[in-house]
């Protein structure tokens, strides 16, 4: 059962009424629903002012972080398998590959809104 993440529940403190820890997200997998594995959180991209999550970071490809790409995944376009304890994306590894990325040296900026509308064109999100 897939649930959106902003009411996502997973036992054993993991996930909690809707509250979630960020360094117990960090490095988890992300899957697409067919199981396949896309990539892992890097990062959360929080929005200062809100305190809400933007984006997670997700990284794909490369081998101990080497030749990774990094793409900013908006956050409502993330679930969460209860049942498997884990992040899904509605996506395709070919999607992602072609996804607006970025590398470990040279960040896009978050904050701008041209940057923002564009990325969440791509997956399909309100900015």
């Amino acid at each position: 059962m897939n649930e959106p993440i902003n009411s996502a529940v997973i036992n054993a403190g993991r996930l909690n009424s809707r509250v979630l820890s960020a360094s117990t997200l960090s490095s988890d997998d992300v899957y697409n629903p067919k199981g396949e594995k896309l990539g892992s959180i890097k990062e959360l991209m929080l929005d200062i002012e809100s305190g809400k999550v933007c984006y997670a970071v997700l990284s794909f490809g490369g081998f101990l972080s080497l030749g990774e790409k990094l793409f900013a995944v908006p956050w409502s376009a993330l679930t969460v398998d209860t049942e498997n304890k884990r992040i899904v994306m509605d996506t395709n590894e070919e999607r992602l590959k072609n996804a607006p990325g970025f590398d470990t040296d040279h960040w896009p900026n978050m904050a701008d809104a041209t940057w923002g509308k564009s990325v969440h064109a791509y997956y399909g999100t309100t900015y």
